[in-house]
C-alpha cells in the first residue's frame, strides 16, 4: 500500500512537472490533432554517425527487419481474426468482462480484475517502460532512414494533450525523400522500430530470466484446482437430498445453494461435493450437457490454501516431490500440511482419503491446470519460460519482485508495441509497409490503396465487432 501511494504521488508530481515544461516551452509546441509535439535537434549526430558508418551492417540487417516484419503482420492478423471467431462463437457467459479493445494504462490490471494474470502495473514501470519503447523504436526508424540517405529534421516528445503524463517519442524525417527512396528502403525504415523493440524485448527477457534464477527460490507448490470430475448432466441422481431423474441444466442448476461452494450431488453411488463448471461439448456429433462436479475429497473438505510448502516437515518445492512423499502413507492416515496465504504461514493436519482411481493409494485431492487462453498468452508460449508451472517462488526481498515485475513489463510492452504497430492501419508503420508490399506485387497504385483500404476496413470491423460483443455481455 505505501508503495501505491508512492507512486500515484509520483504520477501526480510527474503531470505536473510535464505541465509547467510545455507552458514554458509552449512557443515551441506544434498541436497536431490530440498531440502536442515538442520538437529538438537531441540525438540526431548520434542517427546520423551510427545510420552512415555502419551501413554495411544495417543493409544485411534490413532484410531480417523486412521478414520480421511480415511475420509480425502475419501473426497479429491471425491472432486477431481468430480473437474474433472465438469471442463471437463464444456463450456469452465465458466472455471476460472486460473490454476486448483496453489502453495500457497504470494499474490497469486493478481497475478490469485482473490480478491473477497480469502482475501489478505502476506508474513509474509504465513511465520508464514506455521512455524504452518509444526511444528505441524511434531512433531505430531515423537510423535506418540515414542508411537510405534520407534527411532527419527533427527530434522530439508527443504529448497526449488531455493528460501530458502520457507520452511518446518521435523522429521526423523528410517525408519527400522517403517516397522518393526505393520501395525496399522504406520497408526497411517502416519494420526498423518493430525490429528494434523486438531485439530489445528478448534482452530485456534475458535479464528477467537471469535475474529470477539469481533472486527467487522454488519454495512449494502451487495448485490451481481441487480434484473434479466431468458427467453429464443427465446422469445426476440427486442434488441436496432432493432426487433428479434425467434433470436438464436449468433443473440441475435450480436445486443447487446460492452463493455457497459446497453442495451434496450424487451421481448413482458417488458422493459429490460442489460444481466447478456447468456447459456443454459435443460427442459424436450430438451436443451433451456436462458438468464438472468436485470429488469428496480432503482437500477441498479442508479448504486448503493453493501454496503447499511442507508435508511433515519436509520441503515440497516440485511436483515430483509431493507425489514421491504422498506416496509413503496410505488413506485414512493424517499429515501435516504447511501452507501460504497473503504471505501467512498457516499449518492444517488432513486425513488423507482413497484415490478413486486406485483404493489402495493415498489421495489428497488437488489439481494442476495449466491452460492459459488469451493472445498474450500465445505469443509468450514462444518464449522459454523462466520460471516452472505450478511451483511457489520465494523472494530473496521486496525489491526483488519489484525488479521482476518491471523487467516482465518492459519485455511484454516492446513485444505489444512490435506487434501492435505491424498492423496494416492507417497511421501505424504497418499501414504504409501493407501498401508498399501490394504495390511492389501489382505495380499498380490504384490496386494497393484499395487493398490497403479493405484491409483497414476489415480490421476495424473486427474491432467493432469485439467491442460490440463486449457491450452485450452486460445485459
Amino acid at each position: 500500500m505505501n508503495l501505491i501511494i508512492c507512486d500515484i504521488f509520483l504520477l501526480v508530481l510527474f503531470a505536473i512537472f510535464v505541465s509547467v515544461f510545455l507552458y514554458q516551452k509552449k512557443k515551441n509546441l506544434k498541436q497536431e490533432g490530440i498531440l502536442f509535439l515538442y520538437k529538438t535537434k537531441w540525438g540526431i549526430k548520434l542517427i546520423n554517425y551510427i545510420g552512415e558508418k555502419y551501413k554495411r551492417t544495417l543493409n544485411f540487417l534490413s532484410y531480417i527487419s523486412i521478414g520480421l516484419g511480415y511475420v509480425l503482420m502475419a501473426g497479429m492478423l491471425f491472432m486477431l481474426f481468430q480473437t474474433v471467431y472465438l469471442y463471437l462463437t463464444t456463450s456469452i457467459s465465458q466472455v471476460i468482462k472486460v473490454p476486448p479493445v483496453a489502453p495500457l494504462i497504470p494499474y490497469f490490471p486493478k481497475l478490469f480484475g485482473l490480478q491473477s494474470l497480469f502482475p501489478p502495473f505502476y506508474f513509474i514501470y509504465f513511465i520508464v517502460a514506455l521512455l524504452i519503447v518509444a526511444t528505441v523504436h524511434e531512433f531505430s526508424h531515423g537510423i535506418f532512414a540515414r542508411k537510405s540517405n534520407i534527411k532527419i529534421k527533427s527530434t522530439g516528445f508527443a504529448f497526449f494533450k488531455y493528460f501530458p503524463a502520457f507520452f511518446g517519442a518521435f523522429v521526423e524525417q523528410d517525408e519527400k525523400q522517403m517516397e522518393k527512396a526505393k520501395k525496399f528502403d522504406q520497408m526497411s525504415v517502416l519494420s526498423a522500430g518493430v525490429f528494434a523493440n523486438v531485439v530489445v524485448a528478448i534482452l530485456f527477457y534475458v535479464i528477467l530470466f537471469g535475474f529470477f534464477s539469481f533472486a527467487f527460490t522454488a519454495s512449494g507448490i502451487t495448485f490451481n484446482t481441487y480434484a473434479y470430475e466431468v458427467l453429464p448432466v443427465a446422469s445426476i441422481t440427486a442434488v441436496n437430498g432432493v432426487i433428479l431423474n434425467n434433470p436438464s441444466i436449468e433443473k440441475f442448476a435450480s436445486q443447487l445453494k446460492e452463493n455457497e461452494t459446497f453442495n451434496e450431488i450424487y451421481v448413482e453411488e458417488k458422493n459429490y461435493v460442489g460444481v466447478k463448471s456447468i456447459g456443454a461439448i459435443k460427442i459424436d456429433g450430438q451436443e451433451v450437457s456436462v458438468a464438472a462436479l468436485y470429488y469428496d475429497a480432503p482437500a477441498i473438505n479442508s479448504n486448503l490454501s493453493e501454496i503447499i510448502s511442507e508435508i511433515n516437515g519436509v520441503n515440497i518445492d516440485s511436483i515430483e516431490k509431493l507425489q514421491k512423499e504422498l506416496e509413503r502413507y496410505s488413506p485414512g492416515e493424517e499429515i501435516e500440511i504447511k501452507t501460504i496465504e497473503d504471505d501467512q504461514v498457516s499449518v492444517k493436519e488432513i486425513v488423507l482419503g482413497e484415490n478413486p482411481e486406485n483404493a489402495e493409494s493415498a489421495w489428497l485431492g488437488i489439481g494442476f491446470v495449466n491452460s492459459k487462453p488469451g493472445v498474450l498468452n500465445k505469443i509468450l508460449g514462444f518464449f522459454p519460460s523462466y520460471k516452472k508451472a505450478n511451483i511457489y517462488y520465494e523472494p530473496a526481498n521486496d525489491l526483488s519482485v519489484f525488479v521482476k515485475d518491471f523487467l516482465w513489463w518492459v519485455f511484454v510492452i516492446n513485444l505489444l508495441v512490435a506487434l501492435f504497430n505491424m498492423l496494416p492501419v492507417g497511421i501505424l508503420d504497418g499501414g504504409r509497409f501493407f501498401y508498399l508490399t501490394i504495390l511492389g506485387i501489382t505495380n499498380s497504385e490504384k490496386v494497393a490503396k484499395r487493398g490497403f483500404k479493405i484491409m483497414t476496413q476489415l480490421i476495424l470491423l473486427a474491432f467493432i465487432a469485439l467491442m460490440i460483443k463486449w457491450a452485450f455481455s452486460f445485459f
